[in-house]
């Protein structure tokens, strides 16, 4: 890291944390001061040349619309220095946290993985998840693991119960030869082979443990009955019966590893974390509040079985990659000096599953490696909702005051005897517990929002706490990236769905935090804030000046005015930054090319269904009801994946939008170049120059639609109706240009 340190340690003592500013700053603030300047030059060229009303119809609106579009654009950018203008990066010290603090006075860490549903999180996924977080490099007995199970499925508990035995081989394993990840799926995935401080015979036995708890499970997942043999009968399937389902059972809690008496030690004598299932009660007639419910009821359930200080979220399909991570976190926590007032360390998504030159722009090393990294250096980077470590006051409402000083070691479990802590616990996760108390509206997780995990870190650092970014090396969390077009155009729908709404409410970061963070947080938050909204100034942008073109309407400036250099200048240097900006990170100058093209395509659908879903809601309108079924071959998808291929495939409303927007620019790029070459030849561009660069950039982004339509005959081709109804649409839209 480049940069001065601006940590420093407690009475004398040296930092378990650094924090850096890079050098290269200065240089994206000059270029960001030329870039705003362009902008202003475009508003001021727009206001004073909108057509006159009565010249054209259709040129005076579509100045006056670009006019407003643009405005949008450049206030839009300006939030987006947020997430720019003040990086940092951090670097921890375990080796004086070690120094500092022997085993035995390290915090506990209670872990939560959280799981909804056994066809879409199959239990094997789960389960490796789980053996990934209990075979961190950390003491055994400071480790305890919950697994939230919402759909109290009798199958997931199972895979759980042989997790327990697994575990016993699987963790000793990890720590004798330094495994990593220790994941058992990735592990072995990713071709894992000996190493030099492991025997083959070791690691072939191991790797036949972990193949014979694979049949096992799926032979159980298939036929969806539990084994009758006498390793299963641990009393905690007595729970379940022919009449519960998924959204109607009670509450179930089972310590399935208790250090005191059950299963306490592995193969080689060691403890073993302590393993908790959990099913809260669900009934139809009552709210269980999705994800926000599960995390809120282990709250609960873990404060009466180990109340650790530290918690750490992580979902079901992320798993552990690094087993240093708890260590890393507590190096911000611990700090003397610098950590009081950090109420939680977020670590980056990453996934394994992405391909090189992936065709969804999936790598995020930009978010990650920029973005992020500028919400730290305000004091608060997001709470993402999985890789997160907490402060348990935290999430149970504290305010953060000067004064505060952590007492770590405190947080031991409130009873020894399991059957009474289980018994306990079963009452805190009712459907009912929750009535008229402040959980989900002053403590743990929030309510009433999709997005309730950063609503929960913004309420957070609303309080007084700072939260960290940290980013190592070595990733702490790996997990599954979507790989067709649909499954990821559906979750930004999601995404950008949820952040309008908390834009639009009470906890909109301007209103929330006025007085409380920083304006360049406020700001950071609202760049996701509004993504939503961005859709229709983009839409307008690829729809009227291609229609204008093929008009012959200008509506930019002559290729030979003065005028045109802002608009050049704008968009050649912040692209240009942009590509040189991916490249920096990681990525390659395909991946920021097919970034690009998503970009657009999340703009006109995925944002645009969302906020008219949102504006609608608050109208009391109905919804727009253009939700995409996903229902492709998953092995045949994998396949089109790896070789570059879009998937699309099933009819959609949002296929219908991006199809329709292709085949437009396509016809206004063919008729309006033979328009004017048929008038006034190759001299007649000039007025309409920027307007065919426009609709040409649109065509070329849009080749994998056009392969999708007229060349591909795979499955996850575009259907033949979203074609016919795109074409009427493209009709429509060019009869208004004659």
């Amino acid at each position: 890291m480049a940069g001065s340190s601006v940590s420093g340690g407690g009475g004398g003592r040296p930092p378990l944390f650094a924090t850096e500013k890079p050098k290269r700053v200065l240089a994206y603030r000059l270029y960001a001061g030329t870039i705003f300047a362009g902008i202003l030059l475009i508003w001021f060229y727009r206001a004073t040349h909108i057509p006159a009303r009565g010249s054209s119809s259709l040129g005076w609106r579509a100045g006056l619309g670009l006019l407003v579009a643009e405005l949008w654009f450049g206030l839009y950018w300006v939030l987006t220095l947020s997430v720019r203008w003040n990086p940092v990066r951090r670097a921890t010290f375990k080796d004086r946290l070690s120094e500092r603090y022997d085993d035995d006075q390290l915090p506990g860490v209670d872990i939560f993985v959280c799981t909804a549903d056994p066809a879409l999180e199959p239990p094997m996924l789960v389960i490796s998840t789980v053996l990934s977080v209990m075979a961190y490099d950390y003491p055994p007995e400071k480790l305890n693991i919950y697994l939230s199970d919402d759909a109290g499925s009798a199958v997931t508990f199972y895979a759980l119960h042989e997790a327990s035995e697994f575990a016993k081989h699987w963790i000793p394993f990890c720590k004798n030869y330094k495994v990593e990840p220790r994941s058992p799926a990735a592990y072995f995935a990713k071709g894992a082979t000996p190493h030099d401080a492991c025997s083959p015979q070791e690691f072939l036995r191991m790797k036949e443990l972990y193949k014979d708890l694979t049949d096992r499970m799926n032979s159980v997942v298939h036929s969806g009955k539990i084994p009758e043999v006498p390793e299963c009968n641990h009393r905690g399937f007595s729970e379940w019966n022919e009449t519960i389902t998924s959204g109607d059972h009670p509450s179930v809690v089972q310590i399935l590893i208790d250090r005191n008496k059950r299963k306490a030690v592995d193969v080689d004598g060691n403890a073993l974390p302590k393993l908790v299932y959990m099913a809260r009660e669900k009934r139809p007639q009552e709210q269980h509040h999705f994800k926000a419910g599960s995390l809120n009821a282990l709250i609960r359930v873990s404060s009466v079985i180990s109340n650790s200080l530290v918690i750490l979220n992580v979902d079901c399909d992320m798993y552990s990659n690094n087993s240093e991570s708890i260590r890393d976190a507590l190096c911000f926590f611990l700090d003397e000096e610098q950590g009081q007032d950090i109420g939680f360390v977020q670590y980056p998504q990453n996934f394994d599953n992405v391909v090189h030159n992936d065709s969804y722009g999936n790598p995020i090393n930009v978010v990650n490696e920029l973005d992020n990294p500028c919400l730290d250096g305000w004091g608060g980077m997001c709470y993402y909702g999985t890789g997160c470590f907490h402060r348990r006051e935290t999430l149970s409402g504290q305010i953060y005051s000067k004064d505060y000083k952590e007492d770590w070691a405190r947080g031991v479990g409130i009873a020894e005897n399991a059957d009474e802590l289980e018994e306990t616990s079963k009452s805190l996760v009712t459907c009912t517990y929750e009535h008229n108390t402040p959980w989900g509206i002053e403590k743990g997780v929030r309510y009433g929002c999709p997005l309730e995990d950063v609503i929960t870190g913004l309420q957070i650092q609303c309080h007084g706490w700072r939260s960290v970014y940290y980013n190592p090396a070595r990733k702490g969390f790996l997990g599954k990236a979507p790989t067709s077009l649909g499954q990821i155009l559906v979750q930004h729908k999601r995404w950008s769905e949820g952040f309008l709404q908390m834009s639009l409410s009470n906890y909109s970061p301007f209103l929330l935090g006025h007085g409380k963070i920083k304006l360049g947080l406020q700001m950071g938050y609202s760049v996701c804030g509004f993504w939503a909204l961005n859709s229709f100034p983009t839409f307008y942008y690829v729809i009227i000046p291609s229609l204008c073109f093929l008009s012959g309407v200008s509506v930019f400036p002559e290729i030979t005015s003065p005028w045109c250099i802002p608009f050049i200048y704008v968009v050649v240097a912040s692209y240009s930054w942009s590509l040189m900006e991916s490249l920096q990170c990681g990525d390659t100058a395909v991946e920021w090319w097919n970034a690009q093209r998503m970009w657009l395509m999340r703009r006109t659908t995925s944002y645009l269904l969302a906020a008219i879903d949102t504006i609608g809601g608050m109208l009391g309108v109905s919804e727009s009801g253009f939700e995409l079924t996903v229902k492709v071959d998953e092995s045949q998808a994998l396949e089109r994946y790896k070789k570059g291929k879009m998937e699309f495939g099933p009819i959609s409303g949002m296929f219908v939008i991006i199809t329709t927007i292709a085949l437009f620019n396509l016809v206004c790029l063919v008729l309006g170049l033979g328009r004017v070459l048929l008038r006034g030849g190759a001299e007649g561009l000039g007025p309409l120059f920027l307007q065919a660069v426009l609709c040409v950039a649109i065509v070329v982004i849009n080749a994998p639609v056009y392969e999708a339509l007229f060349i591909r005959r795979d499955s996850g081709g575009l259907p033949y109706f979203v074609t016919l109804v795109s074409l009427c649409f493209v009709s429509s839209l060019c009869l208004q240009a004659i």
